[in-house]
């Protein structure tokens, strides 16, 4: 008689199916169930208005409850034409919002096609090749130099996530940096350190990057180079500190490899060799198309920044004559120009820049539709009349704080919500129409209040497992999750405090 147990499910044969691991739903899904659970909510929540001034702005003390003069059929029409009035819809002189009313704009249209655009630019950039021969040409230079090497890839990372939200695409660099940081000793938590909290630390002190400052600034109806002085600084600060952490931990592995957190693979010795292979030097029409892409992030810097402003420290200081004020719609229009443009340089041809160009805006049609469901969300909101009730309920909460204090709250309380919408252009869409009128509540600078949101924003997507960029990276790099957060637990302590030391000082001094 067999003293065999039966098979329990972790020892049933092949035949079982398998068990299903959870996967957190897309920002899609979760702006859909957003949706549906804000349109629920609209229901219990009273309807009520601020008095507006001229501007449009909401002016402290003046909530009142209203009627909404909504019917179900009504809301329920709201509710299919979300993601249509996201879009496109327009607010008329009563403040509803709908696809075929008359006024001005209130979809977020304008970052739609912002979105498009640079997502087609971004596209070319990497179908020629240069940017990915450019990073590989100065791992090679460097490769003798192993400290310098590290700082100047993290750099080069840092400058592009501040720009242009370079994040996902660093994805692809794994296959080069890993070898190469083994052939130098280092092991595989230094090489996923270097790409993921590089471009990681560029995307929280973001300056003028479209996915976060971008639409953020849209969402608060300012200008995107409102608040960039402080941005920039805190991308100085922040990022030296993140390429010490790195640096510091590199050298300890490096002089004794028995305190790695990742510890070596079997054949890391023999794949670090591939990284010493001759890398051909960059020909011109590469270092063509590598000074034509700085050349457009650099000039939109120059269109976007109000140097009156940032120069005076005076908000309302009248314009210099060599302002442009660029907004979305000049941006969009710079960036299909300039993707058209680099296609030229490389001599792509007309049938392959076309059609990268409209491959790349594919591509990036997801974060696009993101932008919409939240704007949907937000149309809901104002038509049901309970924008100004949350707001109200927010305003007793920060009432009497001084103006430090409310940007820290700013920072602290959409953590958790970055957790839940990793999204930076949904988080943005959803949060800076209840954000942007509180902070003129408490006397705080818009653009401070925006920098406190992408701040949270940024310091999240460092380390949550809803990041494809963390997931993907460990996965690249042969990291276990729970030892890349081990290593990067002292790092987000540190600028956790720094950001709250930045935001209230900006708060103090704006």
């Amino acid at each position: 008689m067999s003293s065999a147990v039966p098979p329990t499910r972790t020892q049933a044969g092949d035949g079982d199916p398998p068990r299903r691991r959870f996967v957190f739903p897309s920002a899609l899904t979760v702006l859909v169930l957003v949706t549906l659970a804000v349109w629920l909510l609209a229901f219990l929540i009273p309807p009520g208005v601020y008095d507006r001034d001229a501007d449009g702005a909401p002016v402290q003390g003046t909530y009142h409850r209203v009627d909404s003069g909504l019917s179900f059929l009504d809301r329920l029409n709201d509710l299919f034409l979300a993601p249509v009035n996201g879009l496109y819809g327009i607010r008329d002189e009563d403040g509803v919002v709908g696809p075929d009313l008359a006024g001005e704009l209130y979809g977020a249209a304008g970052v739609f096609l912002y979105v498009l655009a640079i997502g087609a630019f971004i596209t070319m950039v990497f179908a020629t090749g240069a940017l990915n021969h450019g990073i590989e040409r100065l791992a090679h230079r460097l490769r003798d130099r192993s400290s310098l090497l590290i700082v100047a890839i993290m750099l080069v990372f840092a400058v592009l996530g501040t720009v242009s939200g370079f994040a996902e695409e660093t994805l692809g660099f794994y296959g080069l940096i890993v070898p190469l940081m083994l052939a130098l000793g280092y092991d595989r938590m230094t090489a996923l350190g270097v790409t993921v909290l590089g471009a990681g630390v560029g995307v929280l002190t973001s300056t003028v990057n479209p996915f976060a400052t971008g639409v953020a600034s849209s969402a608060a109806d300012i200008s995107l180079g409102d608040g960039i002085v402080l941005r920039f600084v805190m991308w100085l600060v922040l990022t030296s500190v993140t390429v010490g952490h790195v640096l510091r931990y590199a050298r300890r592995v490096r002089r004794n490899p028995q305190r790695s957190l990742s510890g070596f693979l079997p054949g890391d010795r023999e794949l670090a060799a591939e990284s010493r292979r001759e890398v051909p030097p960059l020909h011109g029409t590469e270092r063509a198309v590598l000074a034509t892409m700085v050349l457009v992030f650099a000039f939109m810097i120059f269109a976007v920044v109000p140097w009156s402003a940032a120069l005076t420290g005076d908000a309302d200081a009248v314009p210099y004559g060599f302002e442009l004020g660029w907004y979305f719609p000049q941006l969009a229009a710079m960036f299909l120009v300039a993707a058209v443009l680099v296609g030229v340089i490389a001599r792509m041809g007309e049938q392959r820049v076309s059609e990268t160009v409209v491959r790349g805006a594919a591509d990036f049609v997801a974060p696009a539709l993101v932008v919409v469901l939240a704007r949907g969300v937000t149309v809901i909101m104002n038509n049901s009349r309970i924008t100004d009730t949350v707001l109200h309920g927010v305003e007793g909460v920060v009432e009497g704080t001084s103006s430090g204090i409310f940007a820290i709250l700013v920072f602290v309380v959409n953590l958790p919500l970055a957790f839940l919408i990793p999204s930076t252009s949904g988080h943005a869409t959803l949060a800076m129409p209840i954000i942007a009128p509180l902070a003129d509540f408490a006397g705080v600078s818009r653009a401070v209040a925006v920098t406190a949101w992408q701040a949270s924003s940024g310091i999240m997507n460092l380390w949550v497992p809803t990041s494809a960029v963390i997931m993907g990276g460990c996965a690249l790099a042969k990291v276990g999750y729970n030892r890349y957060v081990r290593f990067v637990l002292p790092l987000l302590g540190l600028l956790f405090l720094l950001i709250c030391l930045f935001l209230a000082a900006g708060a103090a001094f704006t």
